[in-house]
């Protein structure tokens, strides 16, 4: 999920005139874009679960409890990271499951915190748990609204196809055609 593809998908030029556009161009685009959206769901998804620890470190600190080590951490965690198991949305079956290299994923989320300062938490002062804390948010929202103008861009060419499906313009047997 290169950045360079992200901005050309995201740019407003991108879907152009889709009427004019043959429909394997359509098809293409609209794969390329789930394709994408698959990396941005699976970094949104990680960037949550981090960002659900560094809460409940900021949790554990203003109940006043003692601080915890990782055998406690990775103890708590399925409790921790349940709190969001539901989001809202309209619950799309994706097309694609693969998120792509997973290294490339998740690079600029280990810029702000990886796996080892997670571990380190409980020796971060307030000040740093909560600029962590500001930080995951931001990214969360950062790649949460680029979810959704994918989104957009995905409907737009799913309307494009299913209108030319209705006119008459393409037909079911064009699927198998190669």
């Amino acid at each position: 999920m290169a950045s360079v593809a992200l901005d050309r998908l995201l740019d407003p030029e991108f879907l152009g005139d889709l009427p004019a556009r043959q429909i394997e161009e359509i098809r293409s685009m609209r794969a390329e874009c789930q394709q994408v959206e698959v990396g941005l769901s699976y970094l949104r998804r990680l960037a949550q679960g981090r960002l659900d620890i560094v809460a409940d470190e900021l949790r554990r600190r203003t109940d006043g409890s003692p601080p915890t080590d990782m055998a406690t951490l990775v103890e708590r965690l399925p409790s921790i990271l349940s709190e969001h198991v539901t989001s809202p949305g309209n619950g799309r079956l994706p097309t694609y499951f693969d998120p792509g290299d997973l290294a490339e994923v998740s690079a600029q989320l280990d810029e702000i915190v990886d796996t080892a300062a997670l571990s380190a938490l409980p020796e971060l002062s307030d000040d740093e748990v909560r600029a962590l804390m500001d930080r995951l948010t931001g990214l969360e929202h950062e790649v949460s609204a680029q979810r959704r103008a994918l989104h957009e861009n995905i409907d737009a060419l799913q309307s494009e196809l299913t209108r030319r499906y209705k006119t008459g313009e393409a037909t079911v047997e064009s699927l198998y055609q190669r």
